[in-house]
């Protein structure tokens, strides 16, 4: 099965010194395996390469949101499953939203066709990724615009910031994005 959090499935969270029986396998990708699987996914035109990459069934998924299950969500998988030899190598690993990873299980020979079947069917625009990013890191660096989340002390302006980076521009409630 690829990194599900499952006790069953073994999760793509473990420190890649676990071991299943007394096999001397990791069943787990390390933090250097990671590392290098997110490096090799393709990055997001206009994003944050470190915060954002596209799985291999062309779907946002954010980095933070790691082992979680809604649509920018993601987990690392074995290309090749553990459970049929596949080794938690670099070479062997690939992000893919969670819900893809969960279809995908211990299947091997999986199409992209059949792996964007099982995505989230939505699409995020430039300003909703931003709003998102802003909410899970507290800023937004892209291209054109890199800006920070003001404290409600600065929108009330009973507090200037320190800080020299523009705020960011939200939509008011009576905007749509």
């Amino acid at each position: 099965m690829g990194s599900s959090s499952s006790p069953s499935g073994g999760g793509g969270g473990g420190n890649g010194s676990e071991k299943e029986g007394n096999s001397s396998r990791p069943r787990f990708f390390n933090k250097k395996e990671k590392s290098i699987c997110w490096a090799k996914a393709e990055t997001v035109p206009g994003r944050h390469p470190e915060r954002w990459r596209k799985d291999a069934a062309d779907n946002v998924v954010c980095k933070r949101l790691f082992n979680c299950l809604g649509c920018l969500c993601f987990e690392y998988d074995h290309i090749i499953p553990y459970s049929k030899g596949g080794e938690s190598v670099a070479e062997n690993c690939q992000i893919l939203q969670s819900r893809v990873n969960r279809f995908k299980a211990n299947k091997d020979e999986v199409d992209t066709t059949q792996l964007k079947g099982y995505s989230c069917d939505i699409k995020f625009t430039d300003k909703e990724l931003d709003i998102i990013e802003m909410a899970v890191y507290g800023d937004v660096i892209r291209p054109g615009n890199q800006c920070r989340c003001r404290t409600v002390a600065e929108m009330l302006g009973k507090y200037k910031s320190k800080d020299s980076t523009a705020a960011c521009k939200l939509p008011q409630s009576s905007e749509s994005l």
